[in-house]
């Protein structure tokens, strides 16, 4: 948000702005009446109290009481001059102010509760319960493969087996998208992948062929890993797909360098 945009938005001599920069002013702890009081500010300039009422419509009974929480709250500053005069400052060295404060907060309250709970905690013997899930079946499977593939921010790693073609053309688009923001893409097919499917992943990712690989798996920024087991209960009519999900960087490491062991001994797709 800035001056010339909000003068583009008064309506009727007054000004006005969108719900949505209303909504972000009040979750940074702003009022109505300070809201008011800071657009009135930016569309007028500096003024007296007694003018700040009349432009912003707050009544004089409460003006002063609003000034004095703006300038603690580092939305406007005052000179000492007589008429007192008051006078915004900029959105984008208020929200930086409030940022430092926050951070200050932050780092002061971080301090104080560590020294005494994690003394408590670590007393207690309580583990962390570790963030690993069984997954099942092909669709529960590709959402959650999506869900990494759109959460990846520098690398990720696919063993695609034959039993998730299916899969993987519905990934393209968002393998599309995450090569277009630079992030690196390594694909893993196994023997009888579709040479479509083929094609279409090399455009995006740089991809190899491995002979007999039944499992797969993706590993999102060595972090979130998903490794396909195969089917449960392979004799049932009703098998299906299961995986093991987990957030964990000692298991992605694990899997990675698994990757790699099988990309070495895998052989490009010319």
């Amino acid at each position: 948000m800035n001056i010339l945009i909000l003068r583009h938005l008064i309506k009727n001599g007054s000004m006005d702005i969108s719900d949505k920069s209303r909504k972000s002013m009040e979750s940074l702890g702003l009022t109505s009446y300070e809201i008011k009081v800071y657009l009135s500010l930016l569309e007028h300039g500096s003024m007296t109290a007694s003018d700040i009422s009349k432009t912003s419509g707050v009544p004089y009974s409460k003006i002063y009481e609003v000034l004095n929480s703006l300038e603690n709250k580092v939305w406007l500053e005052s000179a000492s001059e007589r008429p007192q005069k008051f006078f915004p400052k900029s959105p984008t060295t208020a929200l930086e102010a409030i940022r430092l404060q926050k951070e200050n907060e932050i780092k002061s309250n971080e301090e104080i509760i560590k020294n005494e709970l994690m003394p408590i905690y670590e007393k207690s013997g309580i583990k962390e319960k570790p963030e690993i899930w069984v997954v099942r079946g092909l669709y529960n499977i590709a959402g959650k493969v999506s869900e990494i593939i759109q959460n990846s921010q520098r690398e990720l790693l696919i063993a695609l087996p034959q039993i998730a073609q299916e899969i993987a053309k519905s990934l393209q688009p968002m393998l599309r998208t995450l090569h277009d923001k630079g992030i690196r893409i390594v694909v893993l097919v196994s023997e009888g992948t579709s040479i479509e499917i083929i094609k279409a992943i090399s455009r995006i990712a740089d991809v190899r062929i491995k002979d007999n690989m039944f499992g797969g798996g993706v590993i999102g920024d060595g972090i979130q890993v998903l490794i396909l087991l195969g089917e449960e209960g392979n004799r049932n009519s009703n098998s299906e797909p299961i995986a093991i999900w987990a957030e964990h960087p000692g298991l992605a490491v694990y899997a990675k360098d698994y990757f790699n062991y099988l990309w070495n001994d895998a052989r490009n797709n010319q």
